[in-house]
Formats: structure tokens, C-alpha cells, sequence
């Protein structure tokens, strides 16, 4: 009997063929299922189409509530890890968790965004097409990451712009 960490059968990134039938596989599927369930889509918001699970609910702490949330997210980015799926699928799942954790610091709005954006349920989703469907790279997943990458950065720019801009108007009211 052979205790330790739980792999995956391999398989190679660049196989052209589905992966067989694995219940290993299956049950870390089904565990990155459950908990982008829970962290995500729990509980119906009566009168709404919307769902409420323990994300949004952790963001309402302040400081450590979407840090906690998007620490438990990054199970999910192990088990792809684990389930050797292609590296770029890896790079849209992470940048899903850094869009939730940046967004979601902001108070209130934050959340709100993560009620429509479920950030946990897109990368479960990412992570069963990764591990059943046959893998071929997309130029449609490059220029994804490519365009987030970009657009983040600008927003980036922007912000410390505005940041800027408003020391130098307070710089120039407080001088006078």
C-alpha cells in the first residue's frame, strides 16, 4: 500500500487523443467541481438569476476575505497542475484569479463582481475541457491571455496616472 500525493496518470500536453477513463482523474474533477460550487454558485438569491456562494461572502471581510477566497481558488490551479494540462490553460485560470482578487479588493463593488463574474466556476470549467477533450493549442487562448495581459497593464498605467495626477492637484493646492 502506497500512501503520498495523489498523480494523475500522465499524459503527454501534446497528445491528439481524449485521456481515457481515469477515476483518479474523474475524482479531481469532481473535487474542483464541488468546490468552485461552493466557493461560487451555493445558494439562489431569491427573485434573482443569480447565485451567492462563499466568495463573495469572504469578500465582505476586509483586508484578508478575497485573499482567503482566492487562496482557496488556487486548489482548483493545483489540481490542473496535477492533471497536467496544457501550460496555457494554467495562464487563463490564474489570470480568472487575479482579475477576481483585483477587482474584488475594491469594497462592495468588488463583490458584486464576483456574484457575476465566478471566477472559481470558469476555471473548473477551463479545467474539464483541459483534461478530457483532446488538447490543441488555439490562437483564440493566446491572444485571451495576450489581450488580458495588455489590458491589465493598461489599466495598470492608468491607475498610477490618476495616482499621480492627484498628488501633484494636492501638491499644488496645499502650496498655495
Amino acid at each position: 500500500m502506497q500512501f503520498g500525493r495523489i498523480v494523475a496518470k500522465p499524459t503527454s500536453p501534446l497528445s491528439q487523443e481524449a485521456p481515457a477513463f481515469d477515476p483518479q482523474r474523474e475524482a479531481m474533477l469532481a473535487m474542483a467541481d464541488l468546490l468552485a460550487k461552493i466557493l461560487d454558485t451555493t445558494v439562489k438569491i431569491p427573485g434573482t438569476p443569480f447565485y451567492l456562494g462563499l466568495d463573495p461572502l469572504l469578500g465582505l471581510i476586509p483586508g484578508i476575505g478575497d485573499l482567503l477566497a482566492n487562496l482557496m481558488g488556487t486548489v482548483i490551479l493545483g489540481l490542473a497542475a496535477r492533471l497536467q494540462v496544457p501550460q496555457i490553460v494554467i495562464a487563463r485560470m490564474s489570470l480568472n484569479l487575479l482579475i477576481n482578487g483585483t477587482v474584488g479588493a475594491i469594497p462592495v463593488v468588488g463583490d458584486l463582481f464576483s456574484v457575476w463574474f465566478r471566477s472559481h466556476a470558469r476555471n473548473a470549467d477551463l479545467l474539464r475541457r483541459a483534461a478530457t477533450e483532446p488538447y490543441r493549442e488555439t490562437r483564440q487562448a493566446r491572444l485571451y491571455v495576450a489581450g488580458i495581459i495588455g489590458g491589465t497593464a493598461i489599466l495598470l498605467l492608468l491607475a498610477i496616472a490618476l495616482v499621480l495626477w492627484i498628488v501633484v492637484k494636492l501638491w499644488a493646492a496645499i502650496a498655495l
